[in-house]
């Protein structure tokens, strides 16, 4: 699935769009780009889920807990991350154990130490607008195929 994106504004409905579906558990990978939006996405994310303050990327805390009324996310940015190990070394495991949504910038990043995301989104440019491409992989999360 293929989605355009006008402006930073339509990068955060998009996100908003997302929230309601999201189970409380799972992995999510964001690809794409430095500036493609994918920390504005999960800002419209976490602002449909009630967060009320600003939404940084983590790039060097490397994550941003964020506790919304029962649901947890935690917000990840890999980019400045040299060797997939160093997952092991910051307990990275020990987020995925818990009753949590992880949202993952530059899962590339993280080789093998990353096990298989449930949802994936690639963001990009066309010219002057973005794209998103969704790919469900896990078939508990289908209902994404309904998304406008």
């Amino acid at each position: 699935m293929k989605f355009h994106l006008n402006d930073e504004q339509s990068t955060l409905d998009f996100g908003a769009k997302l929230a309601p579906l999201l189970p409380e558990q799972g992995l999510v990978f964001l690809h794409g780009p430095l500036g493609a939006g994918k920390t504005t996405l999960v800002r419209g994310l976490l602002q449909a889920s009630g967060h009320t303050g600003s939404t940084k990327s983590p790039t060097y805390t490397l994550v941003e807990p964020y506790q919304l009324a029962d649901r947890k996310f935690y917000h990840f940015d890999l980019y400045r991350i040299a060797d997939p190990e160093e997952l092991e070394y910051v307990g990275f495991r020990d987020y995925l154990d818990e009753t949590a949504l992880c949202l993952i910038e530059w899962p590339e990043k993280g080789g093998e130490f990353l096990p298989n995301a449930d949802l994936e989104l690639s963001l990009g440019y066309e010219g002057e607008q973005r794209s998103i491409k969704l790919k469900v992989n896990n078939p508990q999360w289908k209902v994404f195929e309904g998304i406008e």
